[in-house]
């Protein structure tokens, strides 16, 4: 699908300086996006619009932010989530905890202890390891039910603390009795929610569109499309789901408002999940269209912030993902291979799927397979070796990006993620402070620092509720499986060293 980059491509001043300090932060990560996705995005935009440009996002980079959890040189989202948001180091799994599962404090609870309204606003599960970070508290990222119960502050030991979600995961919302439930108990928390916190729940697009960009709407406000994940940017069916740029403009604009009638400010997480996803499923389709969308949701914010020059911006991934590497083998590196597919992997997978159970003859299925499965993704001149790849494959999705990865000289090194330096965005307020290469615990140390929040002091507060504390602990058979887990990184840590001496 060749698509005009013109609308997401700036020329984009520097960050700017000022010595105040902001009233509203934002921190927006998109997961798994290393440097050479930004490369890989910006040479397609390159050849699409047949000219030299930029994306959103380049003019924008001040630094470089280093991602070993405590465990393991490779963080997973949740330790990484964690490590912006409390400003410490803890194992991969772990969502706002450390490594003795002891709760730490986040900076969007300091900042709802302190006034501030906040918000989060994912493509992902809004449960999901990154959201869950920066206003939940379990050992296990896996825990989904229990995130949900304390990010609408049912179980949340400082009651709730979120103003605005905005993403996926009404499954975790819904009672085991729903067959769209994800829960194993009865708790019907989006009724909870409604009647005991007095949050708005809504999955409707229409309730959405209804907040007017932020300018009407009360909070709290929760918008729960879907009952995983939203969809993939080129998947993405915008007469049921809003885009994330329209999500961030339409939660900045309603914490904007609300935070000027209480004459506070507020601190909003925004997260473009779903370039992780698309980097583990080896899909560059789904990559692509997710990036470019993260750097029209970049603009967007951009020039939202020239607007209220008492805001403040800092963006960085959690990790890279799916090592990614372009130009393999000997140089060739065509972006051209994909512009010819409109959805991504998964979506020609399901496709696949119903075509092998259509009651035809087995000609008729490989004539409609290489046609409507290879050929509309943009894989041409099939060999029977690899529709027969096609057939055994573990995963046809996986398969099928790779197929065309393989033909635009794009490679993948792993499905999981990799432990490269990833890029730091600013804009704003005292953003040029940040300039160099940091830890990620020092990029959440400087944003609490920027609105005056002491981190530790909600830690302690945390940490003295005994109650909470114990039903937050692993139990034995936990603890072992967590052991286990840490114990195997540190061998294939041990074996890596002695392969390489």
């Amino acid at each position: 699908m060749k698509v005009s980059t013109t609308s997401i491509l700036a020329a984009m001043a520097l960050p700017m300086i000022h010595a105040a300090k902001p009233k509203n932060y934002v921190f927006f990560l998109p997961d798994g996006y290393g440097p050479a996705s930004e490369t890989f995005a910006r040479d397609y935009a390159n050849y699409v619009d047949d000219a030299i440009v930029k994306l959103a996002v380049d003019d924008l980079a001040i630094g470089l932010v280093r991602t070993k959890a405590s465990d393991t040189l490779v963080t997973d989202s949740a330790a990484a989530a964690t490590a912006y948001a409390c400003g410490i180091k803890t194992y991969n799994g772990a969502i706002g905890v450390d490594d003795n599962y002891l709760p730490c404090g986040t900076i969007l609870e300091a900042a709802k202890l302190n006034g501030y309204l906040t918000g989060l606003v994912v493509t992902s599960r809004i449960t999901h390891a990154s959201p869950a970070g920066f206003a939940t508290h379990v050992y296990d990222r896996d825990m989904e039910t229990e995130i949900a119960d304390q990010l609408v502050g049912y179980s949340h030991p400082l009651g709730r603390v979120v103003d605005i979600m905005m993403g996926g995961g009404k499954c975790f919302f819904l009672p085991q009795s729903d067959e769209d439930s994800c829960r194993e108990d009865d708790v019907d928390l989006w009724s909870i929610a409604e009647k005991t916190y007095d949050w708005t729940m809504t999955s409707s697009r229409e309730a959405f569109d209804n907040l007017r960009n932020g300018e009407s709407g009360d909070l709290p406000f929760a918008f729960i499309p879907t009952s995983s994940h939203m969809a993939y940017e080129a998947d993405r069916d915008p007469q049921s789901e809003p885009s994330l740029t329209e999500m961030a403009i339409t939660a900045l604009n309603l914490l904007d408002r609300k935070a000027k009638e209480q004459e506070t400010g507020f601190f909003l997480f925004l997260e473009a999940s779903r370039i992780d996803h698309a980097g583990h499923g080896h899909d560059p389709i789904a990559h692509l269209f997710d990036i470019l969308e993260y750097n029209r949701a970049m603009l967007a914010v951009k020039q939202w912030i020239d607007d209220h020059e008492d805001t403040a911006l800092l963006s960085a991934a959690d990790h890279e993902c799916g090592g990614l590497t372009l130009g393999v083998p000997d140089y060739a590196w065509y972006p051209s291979v994909l512009t010819q597919a409109e959805h991504t992997s998964e979506h020609y997978a399901a496709i696949y799927k119903d075509i092998v159970h259509f009651n035809s003859t087995e000609a008729q299925r490989e004539s409609l397979i290489v046609d409507r499965v290879f050929g509309d993704y943009g894989i041409y001149n099939v060999t029977p070796k690899e529709i027969a790849g096609l057939v055994t494959a573990n995963s046809a999705a996986i398969f099928l990006g790779e197929l065309l990865s393989a033909r635009a000289g794009i490679n993948w090194s792993t499905l999981g993620h990799t432990a490269v330096d990833i890029s730091l965005f600013g804009y704003g307020l005292n953003t040029e402070k940040m300039v160099g290469n940091y830890e990620n615990i020092e990029v959440g140390h400087f944003m609490a620092a920027e609105l005056g929040l002491k981190l530790k002091d909600v830690t302690g507060q945390l940490q003295t509720n005994e109650s909470f504390v114990t039903s937050i602990q692993p139990n034995v058979m936990a603890k072992k499986f967590l052991k286990r887990f840490q114990l195997e990184h540190e061998h294939d840590v041990l074996q890596a060293r002695t392969r390489k001496h």
